[in-house]
């Protein structure tokens, strides 16, 4: 039986009954996920580590993480004094919440039949869906900030509101990498999104048919590395989850919420948020549903209700990815994960949005090719002359300072010891290429040997 790709037109027609099974599996599928995730990281990790992991509580350990949501769920709830107890309990809902509702756009599958019902393998779906994500993630970050405002600590408010300037810096990159699938796909729908990347077309430019493959990941590859960094600072994992950096905020926005059942909701918020990212990369991006090839060349390999094993699969794969980068990579600092993501993330974005809008133009057949092309070299030899002329500016500077650290380093060898002791210069700021290391020795070891 052939199983054609929903489009808009499918949904908005289920009864009541079908549409609560729908949402009771996506919310049964997120809850044991998310228990099978922590075991799988546990146990991806500790092998990367040369560990067993958990490996008591149940057959391979799989019970651990039952215990450990049993533990948090009947531990006695501790609050200190002094937080907002209405905002202190509202937190972890608001993060948790919109995490939930943010799959409710996610296609599993093609149409299939129901009890007798022919429907979509999806919940709803929305003319401008893919907003509906961001617009979830967007509010799941209010949850961060009003936990950190609520807790009244200095530890949890800083989390919150590195959170919050996170979020603002790494959400825009996210979007702008959006951007390139709607200008090629023409739709923010998701399931019609997927619908695109079911077979591969051709681009004809300048008379040359070139075959462009199916899945967006190939024809917009830098949208989709640009978007698995993102998804990394979106949901707070190493290497950016500053908001809960143990070493300079003890835990972050939720130091004050102990191992309870809000800290257990905050936890929870956290894994669903990674299937949504991952969801949203398998759907713009790695074809939805569709087989991967070679299993494509099967006729029925997309139909029936072999489509959501291949979903399931790329989540898994999508999920393991987050946990080889959380044991291979550090935790880079605040400063480098803020000017990464406003520097160089967001510039690059821009720049790709105009490459592919242009190459999009120039597959039109009305399109003036002379024209296009002319506006986009002038585009690209204005934005080099910007960047040449900030270039030269900070040249200047750079070497402005380093003419004022040779200044302090003359007034040091006038006076180079401090209450009659020689002080080697090591609290003066060290500037690559300006003040070497091997100078810093050599002076010091020239001041002892003139006081001796």
């Amino acid at each position: 039986m052939n199983n054609p790709a929903p489009n808009l037109s499918d949904f908005g027609h289920d009864p009541l009954w079908l549409s609560i099974i729908k949402a009771l599996f996506i919310f049964v599928f997120l809850m044991v996920g998310v228990l099978l995730s922590v075991w799988t990281e546990r146990k991806l990790i500790s092998r990367m580590q040369h560990r067993y992991g958990p490996n008591r509580a149940g057959k391979f350990g799989l019970l651990q993480t039952v215990a450990d949501g049993l533990k948090m769920g009947l531990k006695e709830d501790l609050m200190p004094r002094t937080v907002d107890k209405v905002i202190y309990f509202l937190a972890p809902v608001i993060i948790a919440v919109p995490a939930f509702l943010a799959f409710s756009v996610v296609p599993f599958g093609p149409m299939v039949s129901i009890f007798g019902v022919r429907t979509p393998l999806q919940l709803t779906d929305l003319p401008v869906a893919v907003l509906l994500v961001l617009a979830m993630a967007s509010i799941g970050v209010y949850g961060i900030v009003l936990a950190g405002w609520g807790s009244r600590s200095p530890y949890a408010i800083l989390g919150g509101l590195r959170s919050s300037a996170q979020v603002v810096s790494y959400e825009i990159a996210m979007g702008l990498s959006f951007v390139a699938v709607f200008l090629q796909a023409g739709t923010l729908s998701t399931s019609e999104i997927v619908a695109k990347q079911a077979g591969g077309g051709t681009w004809d430019i300048f008379g040359l048919h070139i075959p462009t493959p199916s899945w967006y990941v190939f024809s917009l590859l830098p949208s989709f590395l640009i978007y698995a960094i993102t998804m990394l600072g979106e949901t707070n994992r190493v290497p950016f989850d500053l908001p809960e950096g143990e070493g300079e905020l003890v835990g972050g926005f939720h130091t004050e919420y102990s191992s309870s059942l809000k800290f257990a909701m905050f936890m929870l918020a956290e894994y669903v948020n990674v299937f949504t990212v991952s969801a949203v990369a398998i759907t713009l991006f790695l074809g939805g549903w569709h087989a991967p090839w070679p299993i494509s060349i099967w006729d029925g390999a997309n139909t029936g209700w072999w489509p959501m094993l291949w979903f399931f699969g790329k989540l898994v794969l999508a999920f393991c990815f987050f946990v080889w980068v959380r044991a291979s990579l550090p935790r880079v600092r605040y400063d480098q994960l803020m000017a990464f993501g406003w520097k160089v993330l967001i510039p690059l974005n821009l720049a790709w949005i105009l490459l592919a809008a242009t190459f999009r133009a120039l597959r039109l057949p009305e399109a003036d090719r002379a024209t296009i092309l002319a506006i986009g070299a002038v585009v690209v030899i204005g934005a080099f002359a910007i960047w040449l002329r900030f270039d030269t500016a900070n040249q200047r500077r750079r070497e402005s300072r380093a003419a004022e650290i040779e200044e302090e380093f003359e007034e040091l060898r006038e006076e180079p010891t401090a209450g009659g002791f020689p002080v080697p210069p090591l609290d003066l700021p060290h500037y690559h290429g300006v003040v070497p290391a091997a100078r810093l020795h050599q002076e010091a070891k020239e001041v002892t040997s003139g006081s001796n």
